[in-house]
């Protein structure tokens, strides 16, 4: 099938499960909400090498907040919950109660697994901290330098999905490019997902496990490499491409991870030099989760 002329290749990305845990960050501006949602989610791109995989699922104004601040809903995703636990403390304790006129709240207050990490960062205090209700939420007030940090008794977090994606096969680097930042765009627009590379966008794609160094457990993925499309067997790069990127979409359920594609999938195939979508999948042996592109449309 086609879609706006390009080609959607009749493949499934293959995706994995995992936990995940959401947290909102409010500061005193978008700016500075932001500047703390960046650091708690950095060096969390993948798995293969990252403690976490984590990214910004989107930002809100004061209306959507418990302290009429803005705010930035983010997500951190490991593949237990005793690893995702301290990935939060860490994270959250030396990324967020660090960050200038930070705040944190839970993200998933309805989840059955919570946290209790406002508790344990209540700690920083040494015996000045309180407790405090700020629109029904149970928090602490830790007394820092600037002023109060506010920290949420709970953050919750459930079971995920992560590795929705597909990939994009342009005419030269710079249109992939340009397709992969709209895509990205698009899908920050669904909530319940995020994109955890840099950018949104992988430049790296990979296979698992490896042809000729056997010690690792993934490497570049060559069948979709550009400068190799005339020196590998079984090459998937078309004559006319040479620019490919990929997206990965780590995700709540099925649901908003078939959303996000959707999204992300018609908004590069509206940029000129596009000439196919495909996806990555491993066999089954990466993980139970299909996403047949054509069945998204």
């Amino acid at each position: 099938m086609e879609l706006n002329g390009v080609e959607i290749e009749d493949t499934f990305a293959e995706a994995f499960p995992i936990k995940i845990a959401r947290i909102l960050i409010t500061g005193a501006t978008r700016k500075w909400a932001l500047v703390a949602a960046q650091e708690t989610t950095g060096f969390g791109t993948s798995v293969i090498m990252c403690p976490a995989e984590a990214g910004i699922e989107k930002v809100v104004n004061g209306n959507e907040t418990p302290d009429g601040r803005p705010g930035a809903y983010i997500q951190i995703c490991t593949f237990g919950y005793k690893a995702l636990e301290e990935q939060l403390l860490k994270r959250l304790g030396q990324c967020v109660m660090t960050a200038p006129t930070a705040a944190m709240w839970n993200g998933l207050p309805g989840a059955e697994k919570q946290f209790d990490m406002g508790f344990k960062l209540k700690f920083f205090g040494d015996g000045f901290e309180s407790e405090i209700a700020i629109e029904g939420r149970k928090a602490y007030k830790i007394p820092l330098m600037q002023g109060d940090f506010i920290a949420e008794h709970n953050i919750g977090a459930q079971d995920g999905i992560a590795g929705g994606n597909f990939i994009i096969l342009a005419e030269n680097q710079m249109a992939a490019l340009a397709a992969a930042e709209s895509a990205v765009d698009a899908i920050s627009e669904i909530e319940g997902t995020i994109t955890p590379f840099p950018g949104g966008i992988v430049g790296s794609g990979s296979k698992t496990g490896a042809n000729k160094y056997k010690f690792l457990k993934a490497t570049t993925n060559e069948k979709f490499c550009p400068t190799l499309k005339n020196k590998v067997e079984g090459s998937l790069v078309p004559p006319d491409v040479n620019g490919i990127y990929e997206i990965v979409i780590n995700g709540l359920n099925k649901e908003v991870i078939s959303d996000s594609m959707r999204a992300g999938i018609k908004a590069a195939v509206r940029v000129p030099g596009i000439k196919k979508i495909s996806a990555g999948n491993y066999g089954g042996t990466l993980g139970p989760y299909k996403f047949n592109l054509q069945e998204l449309f």
